[in-house]
């Protein structure tokens, strides 16, 4: 239900985040579809192979082969596969805990939109990105503003009446990011703010 409900949101279909307290918000998916301000900084950090890892429709997936860089997205909605192929794009439906093509040979993984969320256990989801990329290969995260509180929220979509099953989602901020990386063998290696949207290197 929850993939089916999040390629209504990609339609257009107004589909709302709902929060355990009952507060909800619009989940804006078309947005990804585009080009978005800030988009660009991620983009020139990926110089060789990429996986982009919750790739959705699959704007940067795209963009990355436009450009004759080897990217793969890799997403769970099929909807979502299907317009970054139909984009020219190349993708699978896979979790990035599944099985992955090309494993511990990535030379970038790309976690954009939030996706350092995946899961609601951010550290769990970098131990598995460590075993993806190549011995020295980075990690491009988009991440909360500094000032943001890091925290795992449980949210829901809905559509109407109709609602899916409740979800982790984890929100990783600026001030946190290396504490979180550290762990999994990852240190900051770059952090920077573009278009509003803040972003972290990780290698």
């Amino acid at each position: 239900m929850i993939g089916e409900l999040y390629a209504d949101a990609l339609t257009g279909t107004p589909v709302e985040i709902e929060h355990v307290d009952g507060s909800r918000a619009v989940l804006e998916a078309t947005r990804w579809t585009r080009p978005i301000d800030g988009d660009e900084s991620l983009l020139r950090r990926c110089a060789g192979a990429t996986l982009d890892i919750g790739s959705g429709p699959g704007r940067l997936t795209v963009a990355l082969n436009r450009r004759g860089v080897p990217a793969l997205g890799i997403d769970i909605t099929p909807h979502a596969v299907r317009l970054t192929r139909a984009a020219g794009g190349f993708a699978l439906l896979r979790s990035v805990f599944d099985e992955v093509p090309g494993s511990g040979r990535w030379e970038t993984a790309l976690l954009a939109d939030g996706n350092i969320g995946i899961g609601g256990h951010p550290g769990a989801l970098l131990r598995r990105v460590r075993e993806l990329v190549r011995p020295g290969g980075e990690v491009v995260a988009e991440v909360e503003r500094p000032g943001v509180t890091s925290r795992v929220d449980r949210v829901r979509l809905r559509r109407g009446g109709t609602v899916g099953d409740w979800f982790a989602w984890a929100v990783v901020s600026a001030d946190d990011v290396a504490r979180v990386a550290r762990p999994a063998g990852f240190g900051v290696a770059g952090l920077w703010e573009e278009a509003g949207r803040w972003f972290a290197a990780l290698r």
